[in-house]
């Protein structure tokens, strides 16, 4: 089985071809250029570069929120446009969920915080579960619901679980500080990830999309839509006139 896979939710554009058991190609670019400019443009250099063509995947995997209103849409445009081209399923994969498969630990639980801007964070935790067997795979499982919270609030959810927590995303870059004081204040036990382990990747995305795929949880092109836990700041605004002009 062969996935390609599109990261677009953050900072990071990122593309990925993996199967079960190896990454087969992978780019990923976090500078000053746009979604929009680099996303079909590493694509078509990657399927070149291991000579591979679209037709060649099972399904197209897709990051699919929550995260950055513009970069989710544009990922889900040309997921969906490849996938509507080459008659090929998408396996939806929430950002979040792939922020948590970069981070293996077998004692720690682990807490992608999203910076949402506007003093809030997208996050949830996780751990990784025990393999039913030698030759089987430790599993993802997510433990609490998606949410758009502070990081005071995501903290002391952590801190709730009594465990060690492994902070990962880009908001354990831009609010590291604001994360470690309100740990301290909590007395959560906590470390960040490596940063090669913190950003958005898209073969994690893909391996996620492998088990999507699995489990029969594709979607057409039609179907497939990106999911937000808020409102878009010019949705916010609408709703804020429309309040004021009821009042």
């Amino acid at each position: 089985m062969k996935i390609l896979a599109i990261e677009s939710s953050g900072l990071t554009a990122g593309v990925a071809v993996v199967d079960e058991l190896r990454v087969i190609g992978e780019f990923s670019a976090n500078h000053k250029l746009s979604h929009s400019q680099t996303l079909m443009p590493m694509i078509d250099m990657l399927l070149a570069l291991i000579e591979m063509s679209l037709e060649e995947m099972d399904a197209i995997a897709c990051s699919s929120g929550p995260g950055s209103f513009t970069g989710l849409r544009i990922g889900a445009s040309t997921a969906k446009a490849l996938a509507y081209a080459a008659n090929k399923p998408i396996a939806p994969v929430p950002t979040i969920d792939a922020l948590a498969y970069n981070v293996f630990d077998a004692y720690s639980l682990i807490a992608p915080v999203m910076d949402a801007r506007r003093s809030q964070v997208y996050t949830s935790v996780y751990e990784w579960a025990s393999p039913e067997s030698a030759a089987s795979q430790p599993r993802l499982a997510r433990l609490s619901e998606y949410a758009a919270e502070s990081v005071a609030e995501a903290v002391d959810k952590c801190a709730g679980y009594g465990r060690k927590v492994i902070f990962a995303g880009d908001g354990a870059v831009s609010l590291k500080e604001e994360i470690k004081a309100a740990s301290e204040k909590s007395g959560l036990d906590y470390s960040f990830a490596p940063c090669a382990q913190t950003w958005q990747r898209a073969a994690s995305v893909g391996f996620l999309g492998i088990q999507a795929f699995r489990e029969d949880a594709t979607l057409d092109s039609d179907s497939f839509k990106p999911f937000y836990l808020r409102q878009s700041q010019a949705e916010r605004e609408l709703a804020e006139k429309a309040r004021a002009q009821l009042n």
